[in-house]
């Protein structure tokens, strides 16, 4: 690529060197040939030196670097061809150069300024060779001098129309330049966007996940020996747990794959009651206050729903316990607001455990969470995050503070006709 970028400066210098001598020869031999038939009424070429064979030259050769410096070429040649019609040499084909170097000047220029030398230098042309021509004989020969100052003009605008174009391809290039870098710019957004929802689901699926697993390890743990029908029936819910999350870990990543067989719903409102019965087993008092709306939801608006309640009700098992939780969802006119508040943890309430389940909810539990607060916190704030994102995505606020009596409370506001994306 960059030979044949480096090669075409060397192929134009190339192509204007050949227009540079074609035009040489052809105003010279043209000129000779006009002259040969009407020796008497113009002065030879050989005269004052040969200055006219060198104007005829120096107007072609100086072609050779038009494309480079199209100003000084123009005004050279301007120059070049007023000394000739002004000295009476013969009206032969002189206007060869002033035509290539009006095209050059108005099509490799910068547009206005170069219009406003290309007019400036044609007006004083026109008006040099008219006034040279004034005494010209037979007077229909005047006419060549104005086909000489049409072709000036025409070549103008010619070189005007070819600039122009080569400006709108250039524009017309770079927005499609800029219309890719722009589609290139979503694709890498939908695809940063798609890997975020899908971290959030990941972290919310597996953290409730294994909050509940982990509870309900510690109370096998404790009761194995005792009581083994309730450390199998914590088996069983450990069971029940990990096969739900492993289904909805499938749901989840089945975005990557290319079929659509490994996808399915996104949970919602309507599993709002497994919800808590797995919370209860792990050890929280739940309380649900819940109205569901007598329209189904949107689809974005229950998942996000459901999303925020799981992962309140595992921020409350792993950094506060067993303790009271109060679930609220009521639905609006417009918004679904939702509330999750706990009483904190029960360290005053359960000692060192009073009966069988509390002791052990509390031994493991507690224990886990007193770790988790303090090692974990920035943990429990990617959570929080994650909620507050999903809210955001619909539209909706959240709000998550502790309460003066040592517990927590989380305040999400859906609006029911979501402004963000699906999630």
């Amino acid at each position: 690529m960059e030979h044949r970028g480096g090669s075409w400066p060397l192929r134009a210098a190339a192509q204007d060197v050949a227009l540079a001598l074609l035009v040489t020869v052809m105003q010279v031999q043209g000129t000779l040939a006009r002259f040969a038939d009407d020796a008497g009424a113009s002065r030879p070429l050989g005269d004052h030196g040969n200055l006219g064979y060198a104007l005829l030259v120096v107007s072609g050769l100086v072609l050779a670097g038009r494309r480079r410096w199209p100003v000084p070429v123009f005004v050279a040649v301007s120059v070049a061809s007023m000394v000739y019609t002004g000295l009476d040499f013969p009206d032969g084909p002189s206007w060869l150069g002033v035509l290539v170097a009006l095209y050059t000047l108005t099509a490799y220029g910068d547009g206005r300024r170069s219009l406003l030398v290309a007019g400036a230098g044609t007006a004083v042309l026109t008006v040099w060779w008219l006034v040279a021509a004034a005494d010209v004989e037979p007077r229909e020969a005047i006419g060549w001098v104005f086909f000489r100052i049409g072709l000036s003009v025409v070549g103008a605008t010619l070189g005007e129309s070819v600039r122009s174009r080569r400006v709108i391809a250039a524009e017309a290039q770079e927005r499609a330049e800029l219309a890719e870098r722009t589609r290139e710019e979503e694709a890498r957004a939908r695809v940063a966007a798609e890997r975020l929802r899908i971290a959030r689901e990941v972290h919310d699926t597996v953290a409730h996940a294994i909050a509940i697993i982990n509870v309900q390890a510690g109370v096998t743990a404790h009761v194995l020996d005792k009581r083994p029908e309730q450390a199998r029936a914590a088996l069983q819910a450990i069971e029940q747990t990990s096969s739900r999350a492993l289904r909805e870990m499938r749901a989840v990543l089945g975005v990557l794959r290319d079929g659509d067989d490994a996808r399915a719903p996104q949970p919602g409102l309507d599993q709002i009651d497994e919800l808590t019965a797995k919370a209860r087993d792990a050890g929280l008092d739940i309380t649900l206050d819940a109205t569901l709306p007598a329209t189904p939801l949107p689809s974005a608006v229950g998942s996000a729903a459901y999303r925020i309640l799981q992962e309140s009700i595992t921020n409350v098992i792993r950094h506060a316990g067993p303790t009271r939780v109060t679930v609220a969802l009521h639905p609006g006119v417009d918004v679904l607001e939702i509330r999750v508040t706990d009483e904190g943890r029960r360290r005053q309430r359960s000692g060192n455990g009073t009966g069988n389940g509390t002791g052990n909810g509390s031994g493991n539990a507690s224990g886990n969470a007193s770790g988790n607060g303090t090692g974990t916190s920035a943990e429990a704030g990617r959570g929080i995050q994650g909620m507050r994102e999903r809210c955001h995505l619909l539209g909706g606020e959240l709000d998550a503070r502790p309460t003066p009596g040592g517990g927590f409370e989380v305040t999400a506001r859906l609006p029911l006709a979501p402004a963000g994306s699906r999630l």
